[in-house]
């Protein structure tokens, strides 16, 4: 294992995207689709071959800074790897451009669920595997870079309980420990630790989804994009899934794994002794669910009153799931539609306002999770500066409680991330700006670009007055949107880490 940690970040993935065509080579063989397989694995081949080449001509290779390469090749990684993972996909599909393909890729691999192909019979089951499989790499490198790079340097959500600078890592009274835990090791152990876990819960959706009734090639993909918060689907999303209320049931009890990050790495980001009740995060969404749905359903409950189909107790409770269900699959990006969602419209003739589904995506998951978004840290960090400050309008001389993470979550934490907030607003306008520029309509540019800095794809389709094509809109907007779903996934501190002096020096 020592001669992996010697090679480039981005070579290592290199070539764990040529090992990843294998599957579906071997789905595509299974299915007798031999076009596809032979398409797949040659690239496999090819690239493996690359890999081997490239690995050997940078195996003494020596960074003088391995958090800056870390961050150089996690950068590279949303925007270069999937030019060749699009390369089979391009080629197996056939009547399609390869910036089409690109764009699928990176739609895929930053877990945003984006994609070109409205129909579902577009695609072959092979290349819908391939579509859900980057979405689950993608997945398990957000967990993995999240705990082994962005954590010691304090980012991706990490710097509101910081103690030091964001993107300068430990403080100084902890450099002999952080100059002993090599980054590029402790990369290789959360990989090790993390990717059991990753695979083991992905297996256990998957044979929970293929025992409710849903078909097992399905129930394989909808299990990988859950898990990975991309929202991929080979049907169009669970809305069609035969598994109905009992497969969302499953799925709906899997989205806790994208609202903390103490469902599954507890010990591994000095969180050991916290548990559920006592995770911000996790509380904050509970409320955020509880609210928006306990609104939208009344505003249901109050149109089928109006219409005399307020006794339908059933058309009720599906209504209630339906809400529940949808809610919480976008504040966690994935973008999953439950099949009840229609239902509510049904009964009680309204139509369910899309800025409530935006305004979930926006806000996003938790720290360190597979889901986009601003995170439920930094909301929580500016609701409890905000709680503070309604406090010393009322008592000025008081002191606030807490200890001392609480105050510099209310301080230091609320300041980081109201900077963050506004950043991220930032990108919202200039994107949608730029969106414009390419003759997309306002409303349109508005709903993509939260889509695309949020990562959840499947926005575009459901928070519209009328469903929004991809397809439809110009080449060069799809190249925006494919930036803005990277500096979504990344987050614009870890960009604005990389231009830190600090990691440029030796």
């Amino acid at each position: 294992m020592t001669w992996i940690t010697r090679l480039p970040f981005f070579v290592i993935l290199m070539g764990l995207g040529a090992i990843a065509m294998i599957v579906p080579a071997m789905h595509a063989a299974v299915m007798q689709d031999f076009t596809t397989m032979r398409v797949f694995f040659y690239g496999f081949v090819l690239f493996s071959l690359l890999t081997l080449v490239i690995a050997l001509a940078t195996a003494g290779f020596e960074p003088a800074s391995v958090a800056r390469s870390q961050l150089v090749g996690l950068l590279s990684a949303f925007t270069v790897l999937p030019l060749m993972l699009a390369v089979p996909f391009h080629e197996a599909v056939g009547n399609t451009t390869f910036l089409n393909a690109w764009f699928e890729m990176v739609s895929s691999f930053t877990t945003t669920g984006a994609t070109v192909y409205d129909s579902a019979g577009r695609l072959t089951p092979s290349l819908h595997l391939w579509r859900a499989l980057v979405g689950w790499l993608g997945g398990l490198l957000v967990w993995i870079t999240a705990v082994s790079i962005f954590a010691p340097m304090n980012l991706g959500g990490f710097e509101v309980r910081a103690t030091a600078g964001v993107g300068k890592g430990p403080v100084r009274s902890f450099t002999q420990i952080a100059e002993i835990a090599d980054p590029s090791v402790r990369l290789v152990r959360y990989t090790l630790a993390l990717t059991p876990i990753y695979v083991a819960l992905t297996g256990a959706l998957w044979v929970g989804l293929v025992i409710a009734g849903e078909f097992p090639y399905i129930a394989l993909c909808h299990a990988m994009s859950t898990l990975s918060t991309s929202g991929i689907s080979p049907i169009g999303g669970l809305y069609y899934a035969a598994s109905r209320f009992w497969g969302e049931l499953l799925v709906f009890c899997f989205f806790v794994f994208a609202l903390s990050r103490l469902t599954f790495s507890r010990s591994l980001i000095r969180d050991a002794n916290q548990g559920l009740r006592r995770d911000p995060e996790f509380m904050t969404a509970l409320v955020l669910i509880g609210i928006v749905t306990g609104l939208l359903f009344l505003r249901h409950f109050i149109g089928a009153a109006e219409i005399g189909a307020g006794r339908d107790t059933g058309g009720s409770w599906r209504a209630l799931w339906g809400t529940l269900f949808t809610v919480t699959s976008f504040l966690t990006t994935t973008g999953f539609e439950s099949h009840y969602w229609g239902g509510a419209r049904g009964w009680s003739g309204l139509d369910t306002p899309g800025l409530f589904l935006i305004g979930m995506a926006l806000i996003g998951g938790g720290v360190a999770t597979t889901a986009g978004g601003v995170k439920l840290l930094r909301i929580y960090a500016l609701y409890r500066h905000g709680e503070r400050e309604q406090e010393r309008l009322l008592h000025p001389s008081s002191v606030g409680g807490g200890g001392r993470e609480a105050r510099r979550i209310r301080k230091q934490g609320a300041y980081i991330s109201w900077v963050f907030f506004m950043l991220f607003a930032i990108s919202i306008a200039v994107v949608m700006v730029l969106l414009s520029l390419t003759g997309v309509q306002f409303e349109t540019a508005m709903v993509l670009s939260v889509s695309a800095l949020s990562t959840t794809g499947p926005l575009a389709s459901v928070a519209a007055e009328a469903p929004i094509s991809y397809a439809g809109i110009p080449d060069s907007a799809k190249i925006i949107l494919a930036a803005a779903m990277v500096l979504g996934r990344l987050e614009t501190l870890a960009i604005i880490a990389l231009f830190n002096p600090e990691i440029w020096q030796r």
